[in-house]
């Protein structure tokens, strides 16, 4: 055999060697896939809940076995038993039967059971009762929300179904409201009209990666942004504030005309509550109380009144009053309106100075600046029976007086601040001190709607 034959022979046996085998047909079936639907539930009803969860990140058909309702609702019956007492333990399962709980859409119980985490079993609604001599409000809400883990997200959703989803980049705690801002995001030009959702988030405690893990989310806003929309309330030479709806600003560039930023306020009343017992589509909405009605007290609902006034920006206060025993006349009701004298300039004594700088900090990614001569301002109004009656967290912007009328007791120029909604009307003198280089509250008026005061306390005014 000569030495080429050889070679040929040698590299055909070692090319067969290198040949990888056929793939059995067996080898490539699906056993899971064929194994019947209780032998699968039944090795799978051994997980705990973080592994369940997990498990639906597989494949499509471990996402359908992941939602079985019958094993979720077992992690919420015993999540719920956990904090009652054996007493107690058959009112979660009282009035559910199998039917029941299998009649219930696919994940139904698994989002009670992530909802039921991410409340903390109720433990909140404890905290929720000492309230604050001035502001009536729980003391605890900030607690409480930092406790939560709560989030913010805004979800973009465009005209051609695209959504966005943009996480907060930085919050200001208040008084009696906070600031959530939106620094950076992937925001829409503003040539159409773009929905915007403002969801509270929090994240349910179990084991898994933080990128994957569950949350409850919240609707606590939805309001739509458009080219020419919005009322321009302040500026600088970059940027244009734009109110678009309570509590809702959108910064602009003025050159593009495109989103900057966004900052939304949020006032403590019945804040927890939003977050945790609203849903992803649904806002929680509060019951109004009314007042028991008194057919003894000729005036009722015109007296007794408390006012909480904080002006501040996204980064300290500006100035934080609080007044009591506000009341007004039969004779003093006009236009639809019941007035309150909060502060006078008859009476110095009320008169309050403005500490920080009157203006409004903004930053961007790439830019950062200051408005000037606006501000937050969160107003707590407070009924006779100290609860909440009107509460308003919202910018305000300071004007220059038209009047040209002169007074002997001003020290300086007269400013405005003004606000209104279908509650009520809120009107701030301010004089610039030039000595001191701030302003001073001078003079201000609440103006309660008469429809509110009737529908609360049941009057006809």
């Amino acid at each position: 055999m000569n030495s080429q034959r050889l070679k040929r022979i040698m590299i055909h046996r070692s090319s067969t060697c290198l040949k990888p085998p056929l793939k059995s047909v067996r080898s490539s079936t699906n056993y899971l896939e064929r194994m019947p639907p209780e032998v699968t539930e039944k090795i799978i009803s051994y997980l705990d809940a973080e592994s369940l969860f997990c498990l639906g990140f597989v494949n499509k058909n471990f996402h359908e076995l992941a939602e079985n309702n019958t094993m979720w609702y077992r992690f919420y019956t015993c999540q719920r038993a956990k904090m009652k007492t054996s007493r107690l333990i058959k009112d979660v399962t009282d009035g559910v039967d199998m039917a029941s709980i299998q009649e219930k859409p696919k994940g139904y119980w698994r989002r009670v059971f992530f909802k039921e985490l991410a409340s903390h079993n109720g433990s909140w609604r404890k905290k929720l009762k000492s309230i604050h001599s001035y502001t009536g409000l729980p003391i605890r809400t900030v607690e409480i929300i930092r406790s939560l883990g709560v989030m913010w997200e805004i979800t973009v959703k465009e005209a051609r179904g695209h959504e966005n989803r943009i996480k907060h980049s930085h919050v200001y705690f208040g008084q009696a409201s906070l600031t959530v801002g939106w620094s950076s995001g992937n925001w829409p030009i503003l040539d159409k009209p773009t929905t915007l959702e403002l969801h509270g988030v929090m994240l349910v405690p179990i084991k898994c990666p933080v990128t994957y893990r569950p949350g409850w989310r919240s609707l606590l806003r939805k309001f739509v942004i458009k080219k020419d929309g919005g009322k321009l309330y302040s500026s600088d030479r970059v940027i244009s504030l734009l109110y678009i709806e309570k509590g809702v600003t959108v910064g602009v560039w003025q050159k593009q005309q495109e989103i900057a930023f966004v900052l939304v306020n949020l006032h403590y009343h019945k804040l927890v509550e939003r977050h945790l017992m609203g849903s992803s589509t649904t806002s929680y909405e509060s019951t109004d109380m009314q007042a028991r009605f008194d057919d003894i007290d000729p005036d009722y609902g015109l007296h007794g009144y408390s006012v909480h006034l904080e002006l501040h920006n996204t980064v300290e206060s500006i100035a934080s009053v609080s007044f009591s025993q506000l009341f007004c006349r039969k004779d003093q009701i006009a236009d639809g309106y019941i007035p309150l004298q909060v502060i006078s300039k008859e009476n110095r004594s009320r008169q309050t100075p403005l500490c920080g700088k009157t203006s409004l900090p903004w930053r961007t990614e790439a830019l950062q600046g200051r408005i000037e001569h606006c501000c937050i301002m969160t107003l707590t109004v407070l009924a006779e029976a100290q609860t909440p009656f009107w509460c308003v967290s919202d910018p305000v912007a300071i004007t220059k007086s038209n009047h040209e009328e002169v007074s002997y007791d001003s020290k300086g120029e007269s400013f405005f601040m003004e606000y209104q909604d279908s509650d009520g009307k809120l009107v701030i003198e301010l004089e610039w001190m030039e000595e001191q280089k701030q302003f001073v509250m001078v003079n201000l008026i609440l103006l309660l709607s008469v429809g509110k005061v009737n529908r609360h306390f049941r009057r006809d005014y």
